[in-house]
């Protein structure tokens, strides 16, 4: 395989229950259960392997009333991953959800949008809606990697590995990143939350978390669709039947195809 081709694994390692209205500004006429599960993403080959997102702990689980399915350590042990080998680290954004787990990836290197660090330690912060999605120890466990050189900072779209792209498309978050991603059947774009489910990129509705000052997306990974394969939302239980779960799918992980990606 080729240094700029990759298999894409998602790790399942919580689950919220709630109902559609949830899930939309504005809520939703029907209001069936639409469950959120949370991942983790891992992409490799032989080359290199790089995680996408960290997650949140037990304690982050507690806090915020969500299902811990699964430790994310025991998980990427199962996968064979060694957490201090991990040498990068790309954080879509830094809500509690996506940035946790401080000292899981001790020697990596955190790949992050200029503007999500700023907008995070900036003066947004002092309100509280702004900052309901943030953790302090988070946003402090970031700073620290930024002192001590272990934060590459990324500006509009770039591309740090061959076969990977960071593009920015704000919108949830003022930093949001997606990443598209080159795999043995074409491209792949991961939306983070650019797009929690599928239906929030099918009919345009927008999650209730959204900053006014970005609202970029869903149309920015509308137009990565055009170039990839398919994209896969961060959210969905409806990613199961897109993807194949491995032999050691008891931790929770799962391989993503692209020629079946939505």
């Amino acid at each position: 395989m080729a240094d700029d081709i990759y298999e894409v694994f998602a790790i399942t390692y919580a689950r919220h229950d709630r109902n559609a209205a949830a899930n939309f500004i504005g809520g939703d006429p029907h209001d069936g259960p639409m469950p959120l599960n949370y991942y983790v993403w891992v992409i490799r080959n032989a080359a290199r392997t790089i995680v996408v997102d960290t997650g949140f702990d037990r304690r982050g689980a507690e806090k915020r009333g969500r299902e811990l399915l699964r430790p994310l350590p025991e998980a990427l042990e199962a996968l064979g991953i060694d957490q201090a080998s991990v040498a990068d680290v790309v954080i879509t954004h830094m809500h509690y959800d996506h940035c946790g787990n401080d000292g899981l990836f001790p020697n990596a290197r955190f790949h992050l949008q200029d503007a999500e660090i700023a907008f995070a330690t900036g003066r947004c912060m002092c309100h509280e809606q702004m900052r309901h999605a943030y953790e302090l120890d988070d946003v402090l466990a970031m700073v620290r990697r930024v002192f001590h050189g272990r934060v590459c900072f990324h500006q509009g779209t770039s591309e740090p590995f061959p076969g990977i792209e960071l593009h920015h498309v704000g919108g949830h978050a003022r930093g949001l990143q997606s990443l598209r991603v080159k795999t043995g059947r074409g491209f792949v774009c991961l939306a983070s939350d650019a797009a929690h489910h599928y239906a929030h990129l099918e009919t345009r509705r927008v999650f209730p978390t959204c900053l006014r000052a970005t609202t970029r997306s869903p149309a920015s990974p509308a137009r990565l669709l055009t170039s990839c394969r398919g994209t896969i939302p961060w959210w969905p239980a409806s990613i199961l039947r897109h993807c194949r779960v491995p032999r050691h799918g008891s931790c929770g992980s799962m391989r993503v195809p692209s020629a079946q990606a939505r």
